[in-house]
């Protein structure tokens, strides 16, 4: 019984035509449909990773979980009923919506909408990016990851921890608590972030060359306010981003070269070095808290820390030894 993936993500806007600039101009997505009310994105052979409601919000609408075995779906919602949280199977045409087998629907303690799915559905047309780019790293891990604000972490670790079995990689507690979890190789597909607020902070998607991620870089410095957090490297899944507004106002991080790990084996531990090693400069912060994240990375650049090797970063040396 498992959750394996994240599969795919709604938001909430009514800047469809600005969505469609940035998921297709500066992520690189395929825009694959208008029709109706929304509009949806793919990111490699799935008929869709990404929707767009058109609907006032400018926030998350649904996270889609993917799960191992058509069982799983009747387990969880067993689980959930059992623990307070009502569970309820979706229609087949809300499942036709998704381009999945079957799917149940429900509410974590914050509201957010949660949607595990079997069987997800491909497409027979090759994908096309929106911009020149290699690719997405995504197939068995995903669609990459999503990162929530909340204002009472008690309340929301049990949940996504116990109830739906989610684990957890790594926490750090300054300058503000945030909590990883890992659902398959991918460091993490989930955070949460303790900041005292609700809502969407940002989804990441990792792209699979690095250049990728820097002529976005470039791309996105030519929109003035575009960029939120500048390029950078994270102290715990080693990737290397860029951080975007996205036009609905939470962030989009821009990456590669995630570190992956090993289910089996993987311990939780406590991190205390910040959340990068290098970059990753607030610019949407006011200097005073900006200057918090600053200080811990020239603590990390004084003591030296980097991260380890290539030939110790799995993923990057299966890629060198696949070419």
């Amino acid at each position: 019984m498992a959750i394996t993936a994240l599969g795919y993500l709604g938001v909430r806007s009514d800047r469809r035509d600005d969505w469609s600039a940035f998921a297709g101009g500066l992520l690189g997505m395929q825009e694959v449909d208008r029709a109706g009310k929304t509009m949806a994105f793919r990111m490699d052979d799935r008929k869709q990773r990404l929707v767009v409601s058109d609907e006032p919000g400018e926030t998350l609408a649904f996270m889609g979980w993917e799960v191992e075995d058509r069982h799983d779906l009747e387990y969880y919602a067993t689980r959930l009923d059992a623990a307070g949280y009502r569970a309820t199977y979706g229609s087949p045409e809300l499942a036709d919506r998704r381009f999945v087998e079957d799917i149940v629907f429900f509410h974590d303690p914050a509201g957010n909408r949660i949607e595990l799915v079997w069987r997800p559905m491909s497409s027979a047309e090759p994908f096309v990016p929106g911009r020149p780019i290699s690719g997405f790293q995504t197939g068995p891990v995903g669609m990459g990851h999503v990162v929530l604000h909340v204002d009472n972490i008690n309340k929301m670790l049990p949940f996504y921890r116990d109830v739906l079995d989610f684990n957890l990689s790594d926490y750090g507690l300054a300058p503000v608590p945030l909590y990883f979890f890992h659902v398959n190789q991918r460091h993490h597909s989930f955070a949460l972030v303790g900041s005292g607020k609700v809502g969407f902070h940002h989804f990441m998607v990792e792209y699979q060359n690095l250049d990728d991620v820097g002529q976005g870089f470039d791309l996105a410095q030519l929109d003035p306010g575009r960029v939120a957090y500048t390029l950078g490297r994270h102290t715990n899944d080693y990737m290397t981003s860029f951080y975007a507004h996205s036009p609905s106002g939470f962030f989009v991080e821009n990456g590669w070269g995630g570190r992956v790990i090993d289910p089996q084996t993987w311990e939780p531990h406590e991190t205390s070095v910040g959340p990068s090693f290098w970059g990753h400069e607030r610019l949407y912060l006011s200097e005073q808290e900006r200057s918090k994240f600053r200080d811990m990375r020239l603590n990390n650049a004084a003591e030296g820390l980097r991260t380890p090797p290539m030939i110790d970063c799995p993923w990057l040396y299966q890629e060198l030894q696949r070419r």
